[in-house]
């Protein structure tokens, strides 16, 4: 049984009915411990209030080190984070070991943004000086998503406590391993007790948080519980709000483009992480006729070649969903595609081997009717022939959302009318879509997000500006029609 709240620097048990976590690539329980309740919330907002004070009035230096401290922590526990995440949700391990390295990356790329982006400067003015400086917010609700456990919350986590910001972090339920790791590494590099708390559980204490007493929420998830999040803080500006939603993401195949290479850069977008990133593309987009043949033909054998496997199996690409209910509902999405009109060209299966187990799918949707703006989180690739290159951008923009897209094409010049006309906020040319540089923003239009991107950019949110005028006597002041 495991501790599920970390309140003011200790665990101890929740209060509410225990959960279990179950590995989907073997069924064996991978996390169990007793949820936090509405009071064990309420304690760790509290706790995160009380430790405010300090830790925003600590010297920027003397947080910056406790940060950098806390990266080389992570770098000692890579293995123990790995496995972690592989055994709660499946991912294949030589993923898993990637997503710790970008963890301890993290601090580093968020304190060059806090300095670029939410430093401070000295202006000289006739009456004296102007300053700009930042403020924290104050307790920032941090909700962590399954499919990147470790990364995604530290991505919030990390620049809002450079900030100033104490913050309270909710893991998914369906990837909670890792908190404690982290929470043992923030202790070693000297975080404050109270600084950041840990909450276990499912929508009841998500529900629970939502309801305190916070100033932020940083999430990353569906679009449906964003949405939900935006309209139980309408009316209330002074939370302060960074929504991740995903995205039904288009990626444009057009000729010239090496066959063979568009294949792969194709295959990859759809089907890293078994296709449950929010960046990896969902809609394919091929010209009519001989290339854009080639090009499936080429994509259908990559998906039947892949290999699949349990997380600690050898030279893997693949491994489970997060869950059967998860493998489930690809099904059932790729079953509504087809009674659409879709022709299935590479079934999405169930495999032998139970558990969250399913092959790649590819399925043409060209001639389908009523096809819904959905993102499935799987490895199902929608494929959608258009006459010319017009029609294809308007199928990529054909989409509430608008996280990432992509063009494949040597032509320079269809690269330059994709990048002015496609609505995305990550638009790649000749790369996957499926994957992002920490040094650059992170979010979308639409559906995708309320413009406030992360990676790069968390430093725009966890702090707020402060302009001051200085002088450093009261002078008496005169204007026209004032009394002297």
């Amino acid at each position: 049984m495991n501790d599920a709240v970390w309140i003011d620097g200790s665990w101890r048990r929740g209060s509410g009915d225990v959960f279990q976590n179950y590995c989907p690539a073997t069924g064996d329980v991978a996390w169990e411990g007793a949820s936090a309740t509405a009071g064990d919330v309420h304690d760790a907002v509290e706790s995160a209030r009380r430790a405010f004070h300090g830790w925003s009035r600590m010297p920027q230096s003397e947080r910056t080190a406790i940060l950098e401290a806390y990266a080389d922590e992570i770098g000692k526990r890579t293995d123990a984070i790995a496995e972690a995440i592989s055994k709660d949700m499946g991912k294949a391990l030589w993923e898993s070991r990637g997503e710790a390295a970008t963890m301890k990356a993290k601090v580093a790329v968020s304190i060059a943004a806090q300095v670029e982006r939410a430093g401070g400067k000295v202006q000289e003015a006739a009456f004296g000086s102007m300053h700009l400086t930042h403020r924290a917010h104050g307790v920032m609700a941090v909700y962590g998503p399954f499919n990147f456990p470790g990364h995604l919350p530290n991505g919030h986590i990390v620049p809002a406590l450079l900030a100033g910001n104490t913050c309270v972090f909710k893991p998914s339920e369906l990837g909670p391993s890792v908190a404690a790791i982290m929470a043992d590494a923030f202790a070693a590099a000297g975080l404050p007790a109270g600084v950041l708390n840990i909450v276990q559980g499912g929508r009841e204490t998500g529900g629970a948080l939502l309801n305190a007493d916070i100033n932020g929420l940083l999430f990353t998830g569906s679009a449906n519980t964003g949405v939900f999040f935006h309209k139980h803080f309408a009316g209330r500006p002074e939370v302060i709000l960074a929504l991740e939603m995903g995205g039904n993401n288009p990626l444009i195949i057009w000729d010239p483009a090496d066959v063979d290479a568009a294949a792969d850069i194709a295959a990859q977008s759809a089907f890293l992480t078994t296709g449950q990133r929010c960046s990896c593309a969902r809609r394919v987009i091929l010209p009519e006729g001989a290339f854009g043949d080639a090009v499936i033909e080429a994509i259908v054998a990559r998906a039947k070649g892949l290999k699949i496997g349990a997380w600690d199996e050898d030279d893997i690409f693949m491994g489970p969903l997060v869950s059967e209910q998860a493998a489930t509902n690809a099904v059932e999405f790729q079953m509504m595609l087809s009674k659409k009109g879709g022709q299935s060209l590479r079934r999405l299966k169930r495999m032998d081997r139970g558990g969250g187990f399913v092959t790649a799918g590819v399925i043409d949707v060209t001639n389908a009717t009523d096809i819904p703006d959905e993102e499935l989180f799987g490895p199902l690739m929608q494929i959608i022939r258009v006459p010319d290159f017009n029609s294809a951008l308007e199928r990529a923009n054909a989409t509430r959302y608008g996280l990432s897209g992509g063009l494949i094409s040597d032509d320079d010049a269809l690269w330059i009318q994709a990048h002015s006309e496609m609505r995305a906020g990550l638009l790649n040319r000749n790369r996957p879509t499926a994957g992002a540089s920490g040094a650059m923003p992170f979010g979308g239009p639409g559906l995708s997000g309320n413009f406030r991107p992360g990676a790069y950019y968390a430093a725009d949110y966890s702090a707020w500006p402060q302009a001051s005028q200085v002088s450093q006597t009261a002078t008496r002041m005169t204007a026209q029609g004032f009394p002297k």
